[in-house]
């Protein structure tokens, strides 16, 4: 990754905010239209229900989180995709994992949200 790309992630307008109230089909959308990328949420190892809101997946998990104190988080072009699968999961309880585009690969964990955009790995 060139340095021209890697600034440009940091600073890239493209951001996501991260609401417990969202449904996950919105949290998707929007986080596909952020970063150009699949997210899947996923109750247990199934898929989950995208009417489902992260709050009320979060419900239907063992884990105990409290969401009300992670309202408006922001994920960043510059976020390695692990950071990233691992923030969902220690903010909100849940699993998720980043694709490509068309949902069929899944992109790897080293590589930034910005570069798996690009298509860099």
């Amino acid at each position: 990754m060139g340095l021209f790309d890697k600034i440009k992630d940091h600073f890239n307008k493209a951001e996501f905010s991260v609401a417990p109230n969202k449904k996950l089909k919105t949290i998707s959308r929007d986080f596909s239209n952020a970063f150009d990328l699949t997210l899947v949420f996923y109750k247990g190892n199934k898929i989950a229900d995208g009417d489902l809101t992260l709050k009320g997946l979060d419900r239907k998990t063992s884990k105990d989180v409290d969401t009300r104190k992670y309202e408006g988080l922001k994920i960043k072009g510059s976020m390695k995709v692990g950071d990233t699968e691992k923030f969902f999961e220690d903010h909100f309880g849940v699993k998720v994992q980043v694709k490509d585009k068309e949902g069929k690969r899944l992109v790897p964990n080293a590589i930034t949200l910005g570069q798996a955009a690009r298509g860099e790995y």
